[in-house]
């Protein structure tokens, strides 16, 4: 560990610091090592894993199936881990992310138990120093941030929250030997995916569960299953075909629910020339895909509220008391958040000792040490679970003191014009620092293992190309940023995104004062893939290479 002492030699530089060791960090430090940089991963937790490592809330599970939730770069890796499941829950995703840490051995190469605070650029130098919660400094050319899209908390910001005399527990930061709910009296704060995911588990357990809600979800039911082996030796034989099927997808992936497979029919019927009998024969037929299985639902708000109602319909079919049915029925629109998958979320609510809290009807006021107080009822309680959701994307960043050129700081630039990046992967005026999975890419609204590839692999490219030109600076030349992400804003247009009642994550919406920008590429992953690759082949376009002059200025 670098000497603190005042009158120690500066840190050693390397070339690249990478913060965060879940998915892109391994990936990150793999790929950049085999190109001969020297590179050093600085990791908050004591184990890797990434998002995958921290949320380890009971019934936490991927979205997508496990055979694409996966690292596609080695074919070794592929043919060496066996999936017990076709869409993994976070224990089994967590001892793949630790398999393929050993597997390539890159631990050497990732100091844990280290959260990053600072990070300042020396224009005269092109050099990072980067800054430890513990006071180190460490120093590098390059700095990658692998820092996660959905890996800064919220704290509610209750009042009392502190005086709770119970156990108070957060789905982003659950104890790692879990937790027994047996016979406890619990309250789930948040309704989100975590919520989703984890009420059906503890109303198994709890004596009583309220299920405090702002706002209803639209979900999915699972169709999670074991897999026998020889089902997965036939998946595993058929890996390349489905990387390249993914490497051709709208969103990186071929098997998500919601998506049409690809190869399959195009959506041609409009819901808004169908008639009630033809709704209503969809959601007999098809079940819980009819909603999504119109060509127009996300192009208007008049076809979006007719899937709305499908959606409506179905809970009503689930849930027995019309009052709760009601109070679970989304008022935003179709396909304005991510939509989550769950495992048996409505017919919890049909258990006796489940009670939904529905906030819209009187907010929770404080915390007292024996329960919660909302405007319209006291609950006594043991437990608090909050799943109060995350800053996504930009919190994990802005949490850091950034400060590129000139002083200016990555908070103060993003707060006052919003997220504006070139491609989701730099910003102007903080030279040779990237962002994985940044706003202005693919990110959430995509496979996170196939983006993260992609970015990885465009850092690495750059690098490489940096010091085959005898370069040492890269950054977006002036306006490059603000071109794309205007461009990036006009993919939402004429979408259901746009519209006032979509207050989803995607936009900030669930930060109070942060700037409304719908932050995810939403022209799909192929197409930001093949932009990309044109820029690549255009010698970096839009970003200017240059060299450190002795005046501190970059030509």
């Amino acid at each position: 560990m670098p000497d603190t002492d005042e009158h120690s030699a500066p840190p050693q530089a390397l070339d690249v610091i990478v913060i965060g060791a879940g998915i892109a960090g391994i990936y990150a430090v793999h790929k950049l090592r085999g190109l001969g940089f020297s590179v050093q991963a600085l990791e908050a937790g004591d184990g890797v894993g990434g998002t995958w490592y921290w949320n380890r809330y009971p019934g936490c599970r991927v979205d997508i199936q496990s055979i694409e939730f996966s690292y596609s770069f080695s074919d070794d890796i592929q043919q060496s881990w066996d999936w017990s499941e076709t869409m993994a829950d976070q224990p089994e995703l967590e001892r793949y992310l630790n398999f393929v840490a050993d597997r390539l051995d890159i631990r050497r190469h990732i100091q844990l138990n280290t959260r990053v605070t600072a990070l300042t650029y020396d224009d005269s130098g092109a050099c990072w120093t980067v800054r430890t919660e513990a006071g180190d400094e460490f120093a590098a050319q390059f700095v990658v941030c692998a820092t996660g899209c959905l890996s800064e908390p919220l704290a509610p910001p209750i009042p009392g929250l502190e005086t709770f005399a119970g156990q108070i527990l957060y789905t982003s930061r659950f104890p790692a030997q879990g937790f027994d709910f047996t016979g406890k009296r619990v309250a789930v704060v948040g309704t989100g995916s975590s919520g989703v995911q984890a009420i059906p588990v503890i109303a198994e357990q709890a004596a009583d569960l309220y299920v405090m809600q702002r706002s209803a979800a639209y979900t999915r039911p699972s169709p999670n299953r074991a897999l026998a082996q020889p089902e997965w030796e036939q998946m595993k034989a058929g890996y390349a075909d489905v990387r390249a099927q993914e490497r051709a997808s709208f969103a990186g992936t071929i098997y998500f629910p919601i998506l049409p497979t690809p190869g399959s029919p195009p959506l041609t019927k409009r819901v808004v020339d169908s008639t009630p009998e033809e709704r209503r024969q969809a959601i007999d037929e098809l079940g819980w895909d009819a909603p999504w299985s119109w060509a127009d639902v996300l192009e208007n708000l008049e076809a979006n509220a007719y899937a709305g109602e499908m959606y409506a319909e179905l809970i009503r079919r689930v849930v027995v008391d019309p009052e709760t049915a009601a109070a679970l029925i989304p008022t935003y629109p179709v396909g304005c958040k991510r939509v989550i998958i769950e495992n048996g979320y409505y017919q919890s609510f049909n258990r006796e000792n489940v009670h939904l809290v529905d906030l819209k009807k009187g907010a929770i006021t404080s915390i007292e040490p024996a329960g919660i107080q909302t405007e319209q009822d006291f609950f006594e309680l043991d437990v608090l679970v909050f799943a109060t959701g995350f800053d996504a994307m930009t919190g994990a960043l802005t949490r850091m003191d950034i400060t590129g050129r000139g002083g200016r700081t990555l908070r103060e630039f993003w707060a006052a014009e919003g997220p504006v990046t070139y491609l989701g992967l730099q910003v102007e005026g903080f030279p040779n620092l990237f962002t994985v999975s940044g706003p202005g890419s693919p990110s959430v609204r995509s496979n996170m293992f196939q983006s993260i590839e992609q970015h990885v692999e465009f850092i690495a490219g750059a690098l490489e190309y940096l010091r085959d030109k005898g370069c040492r600076v890269i950054e977006p030349r002036p306006g490059a940023a603000d071109e794309w992400t205007s461009y990036a804003a006009t993919l939402v247009n004429s979408t259901i995104m746009e519209a006032d009642s979509c207050n989803s994550w995607f936009l900030g919406a669930n930060i109070p004062g942060k700037k409304r920008v719908f932050m995810p590429y939403f022209g799909g992953l192929f197409s930001y893939r093949e932009r990309c690759e044109d820029i690549v082949r255009a010698d970096y376009e839009g970003f200017e290479l240059s060299e450190p002059d002795a005046e501190g200025s970059t030509g």
